[in-house]
């Protein structure tokens, strides 16, 4: 294994790739899909490229290899961002050459399923970014959150230290994208409660690992991009969010303990779990519930760490998940997390 390294930057007026690596969703969902486009264009000064499969539901796993194949091979493409996520970009994975995306590295933003490919990029030694969808963060109704907009910036364009700030307010109850109306509007928000820390008495310092945890159960399943060898993440900082489809505290407890027993989860120092998302559209959870699933979710998180990493740092409630706004992680990038002082430092 290899320490992954940061590609280069793009800047304001360069091409980049707008991919769909698991659903096609913006061939049927296109007002959020338009808008992030828009505002890609005019707000970061990046110019667009689609694909043949960008728009396309039900394009095939091959048919996306190959859109990822173009836009890490073409030479004018500075940056790759996903348009959104789905369910089954695991099957594109063995479909990639991996010395092509090697030999030409470049920045990928996406998260959620895309965790697939972030892991896949770490494993071939490139950084990418958990984080900043064009259909979710840059299609967000009204306008971006300005957390979201300050830190997909200085994701897309600096490099070096920037200190993630806790949400004063945040966002989880969803408006319909078929909706004309829903555009016209931010979304609403609540007050937000900041990180809460679990023994935070050390400072720790390491490379980036993790994404959504669904997904890397699924890995697990499927013995794809996680090292056999659990010392590979010696040291390193874990960092994992759950997604819309909100798995049960008894799923979240199972696939961490599943991981502490293959002898992984111990091998952290440090984790940072996102805030939860407790509303979708298929479960409109009231306030009493949505604050019952987050603290279930927590206790779950806490059990498994007790039992297999008892001196493990665990920061809640970080915003880089499935709510809004939404921090971008560098997957593979340096993080710094102090406990005294109560700062966590990512590294663009």
């Amino acid at each position: 294994m290899t320490t992954p390294s940061y590609p280069p930057k793009p800047s304001p007026g360069d091409r980049t790739a707008v991919i769909s690596p698991s659903s096609g969703l913006p061939g049927l969902l296109p007002l959020p899909y338009e808008l992030g486009l828009e505002r890609l264009r005019k707000e970061y000064g990046l110019e667009p490229v689609e694909y043949p499969a960008t728009r396309k539901m039900g394009s095939t796993p091959q048919e996306r290899a190959d859109d990822i194949h173009a836009a890490f091979a073409d030479p004018t493409i500075k940056a790759v961002i996903s348009s959104i996520g789905g369910d089954d970009q695991i099957t594109v994975l063995p479909l990639l050459d991996r010395e092509l995306i090697r030999a030409n590295p470049k920045p990928f933003f996406g998260y959620s399923d895309n965790t697939n490919l972030l892991a896949y990029l770490w494993n071939a030694g490139i950084v990418g970014y958990h984080g900043g969808s064009v259909m979710c963060e840059l299609g967000r109704p009204g306008a971006m959150d300005p957390l979201t907009a300050e830190s997909l910036r200085a994701a897309l364009f600096t490099s070096g230290p920037y200190e993630l700030r806790a949400a004063d307010r945040f966002g989880e109850v969803n408006r319909p994208w078929e909706d004309p109306a829903t555009f016209e509007s931010e979304p609403s928000t609540e007050r937000g409660d900041g990180w809460t820390w679990h023994r935070p008495d050390r400072v720790v310092e390491g490379r980036s690992w993790g994404g959504n945890l669904e997904i890397l159960s699924w890995l697990l399943m499927a013995d794809r991009e996680i090292a056999r060898d659990p010392s590979v993440y010696d040291g390193h900082v874990l960092f994992l969010e759950t997604s819309e489809d909100m798995p049960r505290a008894s799923d979240v407890f199972w696939i961490l303990r599943s991981m502490g027993e293959r002898g992984l989860l111990q091998r952290f120092p440090a984790l940072l779990m996102a805030r939860p998302k407790a509303w979708s559209f298929e479960q409109p959870n009231d306030a009493d519930a949505r604050a019952r699933y987050v603290r279930d979710q927590h206790e779950a998180v806490l059990r498994a760490v007790d039992i297999y990493a008892p001196n493990m740092l665990v920061v809640l409630d970080v915003d880089f998940g499935h709510t809004d706004p939404q921090i971008v992680i560098p997957y593979g990038g340096t993080i710094r997390v102090d406990g005294p002082a109560r700062r966590i430092t990512v590294t663009y």
